[in-house]
């Protein structure tokens, strides 16, 4: 990863667009991966059009996922064992703490985040209007959410507001920016899915300024048969609810 210069100014900028450039060597993409070799260079040629620093952490994969990132251009950490997405946000959080990084982004693997979503995602926190900006597909109705889906992301919603006591209208979205100060407080313990709730937690703690971004998620045959199941969301709560008693 590059090293960084002196943080970008707070100035107020005329767009996003125009403030992208002053934060993107500054920036570091962190994505856990789990058997992505299909599409994970593809994501990574995207995000590298922009963002020069890319860390895919390779969570114990059985396929080529680790090759096809590391032929993208992006740098690959690789847990020998699949621990889970919490961990290997973690694994790569850390990793771009320890090498300078100004500005963090996590970016899922399988395709459905867009790039063109970052520089609303990062422009507020370079401008030191607040310190995390977490991406909500719920905010400006561009993303054709499956009716299921939608009853279960609205319903962790519900769940996050009542055991976290934040108000967000996507609770498990994994598009996220944070600036260096608010990662280095995050600590992710949680390995699995759970993380997401654990981080919320987290965000509150804090006492940092947040604030949600509307984002677009591509839905694709690909990405909804990899990702989370419907029916693990009451696992992934047992697992939060579990975390919180036992840490």
């Amino acid at each position: 990863m590059h090293n960084p210069m002196t943080p970008a100014s707070t100035a107020s900028q005329s767009s996003e667009l125009e403030l992208l450039p002053s934060v993107k060597a500054q920036t570091c993409v962190v994505i856990a991966a789990y058997n992505e070799a299909r599409c994970i260079a593809g994501v990574v040629h995207e995000l590298r059009a922009a963002f020069p620093n890319v860390v895919v952490v390779d969570d114990g994969s059985t396929d080529a996922t680790a090759g096809e990132a590391g032929s993208a251009g992006a740098v690959v950490l690789t847990h020998l064992l699949n621990r889970g997405q919490g961990a290997a946000l973690q694994t790569g959080i850390t990793y771009a703490l320890r090498n300078g990084a100004h500005y963090v982004v996590t970016f899922d693997a399988d395709g459905q985040h867009d790039v063109a979503d970052l520089p609303a995602m990062l422009g507020p926190i370079a401008r030191g209007e607040v310190d995390i900006c977490l991406g909500s597909r719920f905010l400006d109705g561009n993303s054709e959410i499956p009716k299921v889906r939608r009853l279960v992301l609205m319903l962790a919603v519900l769940f996050t507001r009542f055991t976290s006591r934040i108000k967000l209208t996507d609770a498990h979205n994994g598009l996220r920016a944070f600036s260096r100060r608010a990662a280095q407080d995050f600590d992710l313990k949680l390995d699995r899915m759970a993380h997401a709730s654990e981080l919320i937690d987290q965000i509150r703690s804090s006492g940092l300024p947040y604030r949600e971004v509307p984002v677009h998620i591509r839905y694709t045959d690909y990405s909804l048969a990899k990702g989370q199941r419907s029916s693990a969301a009451l696992r992934v709560a047992l697992d939060y609810l579990i975390g919180r008693v036992i840490r």
